[in-house]
């Protein structure tokens, strides 16, 4: 610890560089930017409680900043929230701003320089200790579940191209689920025995992997729809929002969605910002290539689920390409206004129709399911998924109460 006798000011603040066993904070005056002391501590709670009454001896703190909120800072950043203590995300330095040499302190009082110079600009830190950080680390396991399974698939397929012909020819016209069903009831002898054997237990232990990363998907998609139900309804009740896409986007927003002030920031974040591309007598912008690429999938898959399904969208489309858009373009336009959209769903939410009282209703009027599917040109598993609330969707589940109502 050091500690630097010049004048105190009324208020004061902090950069804090997170490792994952200590963090190294620095204080900075308000007033004039003296260097006010830097201390280090363990990254546990009791480091943290020191960490803030070392901040707070110098006096009132206006804002820490912090390296890393969502990795080796993210205890410390909830610690902070949970006392009140406003703090914003640090953006680390570039390498060829180290010109000076790198070590905890310097970093620190770099990170406490950000927070006292551009205070306004640094982004608002992700609070992680709601129902988005629930979906974020069930997230992380789906995705990594989803590559091993394509993995195992990938294992299988190859081993039936090499395998003796004798055990190719049992498998050659099975395909998909029938195939691992079929591979993981075999009951092939001893690997030790022959080639044949030995690619028949491979297959049986590759298609009974593919089946537990099954179960434990499904298991984990189930866990998903009722947290983002919980989390954006009227999300994941509008048109091309599915569970994995309304997940997604959560994901990027945070806990806190608020700390996105425009839909120009959110648009950005997701990589759907227009960026100019002119040169020359070539006026024109393209795709971001930057941002949350997670993100830009979600509003990628949204944009192509309403250009096969959805008519405002299709009409849409249509009229861009009649101006001389590109297909690349029409795509980055139709990304620009789901972001927009899905930031409006996200920070101001409207509560979703209820549907609850729909299958009422249809009793009430003596109809069916066939006969409302037939009139709404939908399946009728489609419109029992929408009176169970299992699948929501703003458009149909209004038209069907229109259909229900009307005289």
């Amino acid at each position: 610890m050091t500690t630097t006798t010049t004048g105190r000011d009324t208020s004061v603040v902090a950069g804090v560089d997170t490792h994952k066993d200590t963090h190294h904070v620095a204080v900075l005056a308000v007033g004039t930017g003296a260097r006010l002391g830097d201390l280090k501590v363990p990254a546990t709670p009791a480091g943290y409680d020191q960490l803030l009454s070392f901040v707070a001896s110098f006096g009132a703190i206006r804002l820490i900043g912090i390296e890393g909120t969502s990795s080796y800072g993210a205890g410390l950043a909830r610690s902070l929230a949970t006392a009140g203590v406003s703090i914003r995300e640090v953006i680390r330095p570039k390498r060829a701003q180290r010109r000076r040499g790198k070590s905890d302190p310097i970093d620190a009082y770099a990170a406490a320089a950000q927070a006292l110079a551009e205070p306004e600009t640094l982004p608002v830190a992700k609070t992680n200790d709601g129902p988005v950080e629930q979906i974020r680390v069930l997230m992380a396991v789906r995705r990594s579940a989803m590559k091993a399974r394509v993995a195992a698939h990938r294992q299988i397929t190859c081993l039936l191209i090499t395998a003796p012909e004798a055990l190719k020819a049992r498998f050659t016209d099975l395909t998909g689920n029938r195939l691992i069903d079929t591979l993981a009831t075999t009951r092939p002898g001893p690997a030790t025995t022959s080639v044949s054997a030995a690619t028949g237990q491979a297959l049986r232990r590759l298609a009974r992997r593919h089946q537990n990363l099954t179960a434990e998907i499904d298991e984990i998609d189930t866990e998903l729809h009722t947290l983002t139900i919980q989390a954006a309804p009227t999300m994941l009740a509008t048109k091309g929002y599915g569970v994995i896409t309304t997940a997604t986007l959560l994901i990027s927003a945070g806990d806190n969605p608020d700390r996105l002030r425009t839909e120009a920031s959110f648009a950005a974040l997701c990589g759907a910002a227009p960026i100019p591309a002119s040169s020359g007598k070539t006026t024109r912008h393209r795709l971001n290539r930057g941002g949350d690429r997670q993100g830009n999938w979600a509003l990628h898959q949204i944009a192509l689920v309403r250009l096969s399904t959805d008519t405002r969208t299709k009409t849409y489309a249509a009229k861009l390409r009649a101006a001389g858009k590109s297909k690349k373009d029409v795509l980055r336009c139709l990304k620009r206004a789901i972001a927009r959209e899905a930031w409006h769903l996200l920070v101001h939410p409207t509560p979703a129709p209820r549907t609850d009282d729909l299958r009422t209703l249809r009793h009430q009027r003596g109809l069916t399911l066939t006969q409302v599917a037939q009139h709404l040109s939908t399946a009728p598993t489609r419109i029992s998924e929408l009176e169970r609330g299992t699948r929501p969707d703003i458009l149909l589940s209004n038209a069907y109460r229109e259909y229900l109502t009307a005289a």
